[in-house]
């Protein structure tokens, strides 16, 4: 993938916005279970009341709470709390908000800080825990109870125990319960004979009730009193728990509406970028196959290059996609959900742990077997799409020789390849979600169980163990995106390796950087002692050719298969470039020029002719795109194709079917010669362009190109005698040498191997006529 990723760099303003957008994602996500902790645990245990500082507290019970506060908790206390008196400025605004005013003044909070409301809450909270903890003793001592029924703890069974209370404390509470009902506990507690002793015992119960206690419970056993002030100042306790549930239930709405939304953007940028770099992937590739010579075409199949630019593009994009919402999205999940999860309880962190080890080492395995496979996926593909078509291409000749069975079972053979390959990935991926099921569940039933035996112990809340619950799965799952792009990877680096061979794959022939230019151009060729070896072979194909093709003579080169003709043909065009000597037209060697403005001069009509999907006048406008269509009339008639083309009703616009297929080989050659006149260029270049016309058609058109081509370079490379016995120079070739050059007269005299050619084709009266 690092060979092809800096394709994506005209995409990195669309990747950044959907990494930004990832971020807020991740903290609308994070942020949901946390809201729902604080539902469950402030807004309906402790009825919407956050902490323990209270709005507003009766003076009695200020005086009270600050008796269990040190020097600089009261001076925090009376900073922060106005006292509210009927001869206060806003007295009837108070008495509105706390009708328990009219019988007692009432301290009301000012403004507090952040910073102040932390300590404050520190203060309260041990204040009204330690209230609680009295009027527990004081009603036992009511009721002539020795224990605490409300302070109850665990032994390490798990069996519970009830805190006993000191003896001084009993003979206290055997004293206060023989006071008249109503009697302040405290006012009793001051007339006791050994009061000191109880407070010491009082002093001693509380520090054993409360200070075990971390922040949050302490906090968590004071709400209950700070409600049954609220309930005695005249508040609605139902009123305050809805708001603070409907505050925090529309916050999580709209980081669900917010996380949402950016999904569907960081999708939408992910597609946008995905399918921009998997379009730029393909043009370049074509770009780049278009430039290849016949060299490269040798290295990489037809089969091979189609597949590599749209299976393998399709694969990238695919992976660039997942990778812009799952893989940079999991790490951000995966290190927020352990900062959130660890915020909520540190002792079960280890749950955590066991789940990712597991999850890793089980996707570990998978990976491990399922890797090779993903890298053999691409090359059976090739190799189906090369099968197929060569069965196609070739479904003429198969169903001539009856091997139809045979090119079936070939294709079942690189089908079943590919099914046993994608099957046997499908089968391992497809165990992955069973398995998760499983962790997953067993990680939510071990924090239950866990996290029920820290509720027991007042070590942690019923929201926060949902929450950590849901912050686990959100790390597992984010484990789990990682991982599932690890598998996927293998099989996109693949490819993506694939695609960047071609295109990092310089062609052999390519332009000079200071390329010369055809001053007048007229179409003079040379071969200068050329030679030519295909790549990697040992022998010369062509060994010392040495010829010139002049304006307005017809040069012909004819010789047994394999000699070199063809080879010739793809020299002067650049189609390969040759091993040793030169090929020169004008004078100027045809590697200093463009290859462009090369083969402007050059109307090449190929031994196979090929004919694109359109119509025929798209096809002959290849040759010169501003062509009138008079101009395609006049050389659909020279190249004898206007009489079939006149029988269609569409004429020049009839339809061509992909490669041709609607017409004759002989239409085919005909409207091949017909694109290469509407060219008019300065060399005509036919290789063997007249073998599938009838001698008949081969005399008409020859006769009526003559014209045309009669101040024209004409090279003509023929199987048939006939074809270039009217040549002005004909070369004859043998096993990549001339071995004759002259008239076709010249040559039956002095050429023994064109006279053998000859005489197998014609009779002794046809070559003297």
């Amino acid at each position: 993938m690092r060979r092809i990723i800096k394709y994506m760099k005209p995409y990195a303003a669309l990747v950044l916005a959907a990494v930004l957008l990832l971020f807020g994602q991740a903290y609308c996500d994070l942020s949901l279970p946390n809201y729902m902790s604080r539902i469950v645990d402030t807004g309906i245990q402790q009825g919407g009341i956050e902490n323990a500082v209270p709005a507003a507290v009766s003076e009695g019970t200020m005086n009270t709470l600050l008796g269990f506060m040190d020097e600089g908790q009261q001076s925090l206390v009376r900073e922060n709390y106005t006292l509210v008196t009927k001869n206060s400025a806003d007295y009837d605004a108070y008495l509105t908000e706390y009708p328990a005013l009219a019988e007692e003044n009432v301290y009301v909070e000012s403004k507090i800080s952040e910073e102040t409301d932390a300590s404050l809450n520190t203060a309260f909270s041990k204040a009204f825990a330690s209230v609680s903890a009295i009027d527990q003793i004081a009603g036992a001592s009511q009721e002539g109870s020795d224990t605490l029924a409300l302070d109850k703890q665990q032994n390490a069974d798990g069996s519970e125990k009830t805190a006993q209370i000191p003896e001084d404390l009993l003979k206290f509470m055997a004293y206060y319960a023989q006071q008249p009902e109503g009697t302040d506990f405290f006012a009793a507690l001051n007339s006791y004979p050994d009061s000191q002793a109880v407070y010491s015992a009082l002093s001693g119960l509380l520090e054993e009730k409360l200070g075990s206690m971390d922040e949050s419970l302490l906090t968590q056993t004071a709400i209950p009193a700070v409600k049954q002030e609220y309930q005695n100042l005249g508040l609605d306790l139902a009123a305050i728990q809805q708001d603070y549930i409907w505050q925090n239930g529309g916050f999580m709405l709209l980081l669900a509406l917010g996380s949402a939304a950016c999904t569907v953007v960081v999708g939408l940028l992910a597609a946008k970028a995905g399918a921009g770099m998997a379009r730029d992937l393909r043009q370049k590739t074509f770009t780049k196959v278009e430039n290849f010579s016949n060299v490269e075409f040798d290295k990489f199949s037809t089969a091979s290059l189609i597949t590599r630019n749209t299976n393998d593009v399709t694969q990238i994009q695919m992976v660039v996609i997942l990778m812009i919402r799952m893989v940079i999205y999991a790490p951000i999940m995966g290190v927020g959900g352990v900062f959130m999860a660890l915020s909520k309880s540190v002792s079960m962190s280890w749950i955590i742990a066991l789940a990712v080890i597991v999850l890793l080492g089980f996707i570990g395995s998978i990976f491990a077997i399922v890797m090779p496979k993903f890298k053999k996926m691409q090359s059976l593909v090739d190799r189906l799409n090369l099968v197929m078509r060569e069965s196609l291409s070739g479904i003429m000749v198969i169903r001539a020789f009856n091997t139809q069975d045979f090119e079936l079972k070939r294709f079942d053979n690189a089908n079943r390849d590919l099914t046993h390959n994608q099957l046997f990935v499908g089968r391992a991926m497809a165990l992955l979600m069973p398995v998760m099921t499983i962790i997953m569940n067993g990680i939510s039933l071990l924090i239950i169980w866990v996290g029920a035996n820290q509720i027991a112990t007042s070590s942690m809340q019923v929201g926060d163990m949902m929450a950590f619950m849901q912050y686990a799965m959100q790390i597992v799952m984010a484990f789990l995106m990682m991982s599932m792009m690890f598998i996927m990877l293998p099989r996109a680096s693949v490819s993506a390796h694939r695609i960047a061979d071609v295109l990092e794959t310089e062609p052999e022939i390519h332009d000079p950087q200071n390329p010369k230019h055809f001053e007048d151009p007229r179409g003079l060729l040379k071969f200068n002692d050329v030679c030519f070896a295909y790549p990697g072979a040992e022998d010369n194909v062509l060994t010392d050719i040495d010829f010139t093709a002049v304006p307005g003579q017809t040069t012909a080169f004819i010789g047994p298969t394999g000699s070199g003709k063809s080879t010739i043909a793809n020299l002067i065009p650049r189609f390969y470039d040759v091993s040793c000597g030169s090929v020169t037209i004008d004078g100027v060697d045809i590697r200093d020029v463009t290859r462009h403005e090369l083969r402007d001069q050059i109307g090449y009509v190929p031994q196979k002719s090929i004919l694109f999907s359109g119509t025929i006048a798209s096809n002959l406008r290849l040759g010169d795109e501003n062509a009138s269509d008079e101009m395609l009339s006049t050389a659909a008639e020279e190249a004898q194709a206007s009489e079939f083309i006149n029988k269609n009703p569409n004429g020049l616009e009839a339809s061509i079917s992909q490669g041709g297929a609607n017409v004759s080989g002989g239409q085919k050659q005909r409207l091949s010669i017909a694109r290469a006149l509407v060219k008019d260029p300065n060399i005509y270049v036919f290789d063997d362009s007249f073998s599938a016309l009838d001698f008949k058609t081969d005399a008409k058109l020859r006769a009526a190109i003559r014209e045309q081509i009669k101040d024209k370079t004409v090279l003509i490379i023929a199987q048939r005698v006939g074809t270039i016995m009217d040549a002005d120079q004909i070369i004859v070739l043998d096993e990549g040498k001339i071995v004759g050059k002259g008239t076709h007269r010249e040559l039956m005299e002095s050429c023994e191997t064109y006279r053998e050619i000859a005489l197998s084709q014609l009779s002794e009266e046809e070559l003297q006529s």
